[in-house]
């Protein structure tokens, strides 16, 4: 469905900008996908931070060209209040363009520099972000949610793209207050398509499971090499190649009582190059974004899922008292806990992903690789 916002490239359908530049990979124009899936997806994702910890910036997108649907969301979380701002619009012809609402990324320079906007809005929260990447990109080769596909007989759902960190510039306002973010100040940010990866909801899983993340993942980054999840990565220049793999880790986890929320964890990793590292991460307070309210699961109270939103352009959001227990409780799932991190020596701030509470029930079943911290 195109708009009437798409003025000409409406009737140069199913031309788009982007078909003038010489990039194409099949016969088809870019705007054409690959697959005929509903649940074919674009998404970027950015999380930032101050050197202390005290100012958390999550944010993120996705187009879904077979479904004529864009999305995207902001949090900003500072001293236990989580503020979200999501909008929602069709995604038209112009593919290019990556306003959605008053979230506004901007590609700089591809694989370098992007820059990260939320524009003043009726909740309170604004940002202006330049994020420079410093990590050596690495591509991920294509990742199936399983062996097979659901159900059987169907091609299985597959995620590639890839991730890095880098330094962060800029400012966030939050009411009446502008937040200079100073040096020292960091970030990571991935870019993965493919098909499925929880795309509209219960309805559209096929008889699988609702992919909403990992078991757990971790991004941390130290001055000569960082920590994405299932891989180690590099300095630009540095003088190993690509990116080193690790292996499942041995978690022992700490919780909230009540809420089931992690608040610390010893977690053992062993690398590809026989290398090992143990890990102590110590959350910072409230200082959580809690991504069901980027849509991961389905948004609170709404169950808005990524993908199933499928109105007239809209822009909403909410803000929460990280405080109060039942607040927590309610928003839990896959969750981006801020964290003071220590290992061989070196200290950071950075980030330990769970889905909340099923890592408490893992440790709770005994299942290999998840103990309670003791």
């Amino acid at each position: 469905m195109l708009t009437i916002d798409d003025g000409y490239f409406a009737e140069q359908f199913p031309l788009s900008p982007l078909d003038d530049y010489p990039i194409h990979q099949t016969p088809d124009p870019v705007r054409v996908m690959w697959t005929g899936d509903p649940r074919a997806y674009e998404r970027y994702w950015m999380i930032a931070h101050d050197p202390a910890g005290e100012v958390l910036i999550a944010t993120g997108g996705s187009f879904y060209p077979n479904l004529d649907r864009a999305e995207a969301y902001a949090i900003v979380v500072r001293n236990g209040v989580h503020t979200t701002v999501r909008s929602f619009r069709r995604l038209g012809a112009d593919r290019a363009d990556l306003r959605v609402g008053p979230i506004v990324p901007v590609i700089v320079r591809g694989l370098r520099e992007w820059r990260y906007t939320l524009e003043p809005n009726e909740w309170g929260i604004a940002f202006e972000l330049s994020f420079q990447d410093t990590t050596r990109q690495v591509f991920r080769e294509p990742l199936s949610d399983s062996a097979r596909g659901t159900p059987p007989g169907r091609r299985s759902d597959v995620t590639v793209g890839f991730e890095g960190f880098g330094t962060v510039s800029g400012h966030v306002k939050i009411g009446a207050e502008t937040i200079t973010l100073p040096p020292g100040s960091a970030g990571t940010r991935d870019r993965h398509w493919g098909t499925g990866r929880g795309v509209g909801g219960p309805a559209m899983s096929l008889g699988g499971r609702l992919h909403v993340g990992v078991s757990g993942n971790a991004f941390v980054a130290f001055p000569g090499w960082a920590l994405w999840g299932d891989r180690v990565f590099y300095p630009f220049g540095h003088e190993r190649p690509g990116a080193t793999r690790v292996a499942k880790p041995v978690r022992r986890l700490r919780f909230e009582e009540g809420t089931h929320l992690f608040t610390e964890g010893i977690v053992d990793y062993r690398f590809g190059t026989g290398e090992t590292a143990q890990f102590h991460y110590e959350r910072i307070g409230w200082q959580t974004a809690f991504l069901r309210c980027g849509m991961y699961g389905g948004t609170p109270g709404s169950g808005v899922h990524q993908g199933a939103y499928d109105g007239p352009d809209h822009t909403e959001g909410e803000t929460y008292d990280l405080s109060d227990a039942a607040t927590r409780k309610q928003l839990r799932g896959l969750d981006e806990h801020l964290c003071r991190v220590s290992a061989e020596g070196e200290t950071a701030v950075g980030v330990y992903q769970t889905i909340d509470p099923v890592a408490y029930e893992a440790c709770v079943a005994g299942r290999p690789g998840w103990a309670f911290l003791t």
